[in-house]
């Protein structure tokens, strides 16, 4: 009875080479093993962890420029952008922030399609002249870093109420002005766009004081660029 199994289970196997091998061979040859939807998505190159969460349209605003020119939304209409709040006499986070935004402005440097709007928060004393010279001292370069100034209660408004990104002043902290250290990032179509955290959270902004944060919006706006 033994021997009699033996052949039984012998013989299929047999019929199991000779039938499905070759089936499964043939798939290998021609890459077309197990695939399920995950596998597809990785194949294709569009994960969910690899696109942007799309925040929603960048408020408006009309400023004006180092160089005395009025800059809007449509201005950089087209670009990718990156917008800091700061101001020039800050003596704590504004530095920090503002190599940041240099050591962003040098990877992508002479790509038309990459914008910086860098607002001022203390615009009484920022004048076009003065954040005209405060990029001179910075070594900004490119024709599409905006060093901005307008109305402070406009810029204000902008800063909290358009993009949520705190500004203030405060007479008992050195320098007179608390902002954040966050940087926002706008693709071509102006909408605010970041990545996801660790529990599939969208970061909402970049931490410009952060080399990871730097180097995370860097590795973003390459992906926003290729759209």
């Amino acid at each position: 009875m033994k021997n009699k199994s033996y052949i039984g289970i012998s013989f299929i196997i047999l019929v199991f080479g000779i039938l499905v091998v070759p089936t499964i061979i043939d798939r290998v040859q021609n890459g077309n093993v197990v695939k399920g939807d995950r596998l597809d998505k990785v194949e294709s190159g569009t994960t969910e962890e690899e696109s942007l969460v799309k925040i929603g349209p960048a408020p408006q605003f009309d400023l004006t420029n180092q160089e005395g020119n009025k800059v809007t939304n449509a201005t950089y209409l087209g670009k990718v952008f990156v917008i800091e709040f700061f101001f020039t006499s800050c003596p704590t986070i504004c530095p920090k922030m503002n190599q940041s935004m240099l050591a962003i402005e040098k990877q992508f440097f002479g790509n038309p399609n990459f914008g910086i709007a860098s607002i001022s928060i203390d615009p009484e004393k920022d004048s076009p002249k003065v954040l005209k010279e405060h990029a001179k001292l910075l070594g900004a370069t490119s024709s599409n870093w905006h060093f901005l100034t307008g109305d402070k209660k406009y810029i204000f408004d902008l800063a909290n109420k358009g993009f949520n990104l705190y500004a203030g002043e405060n007479e008992k902290v050195n320098g007179g002005f608390e902002h954040s250290g966050l940087f926002a990032l706008i693709d071509k179509n102006g909408n605010i766009r970041c990545r996801k955290d660790k529990f599939g959270n969208p970061i909402l902004y970049y931490d410009g004081l952060d080399p990871e944060g730097v180097k995370d919006i860097q590795e973003d706006i390459k992906l926003l660029l290729k759209e």
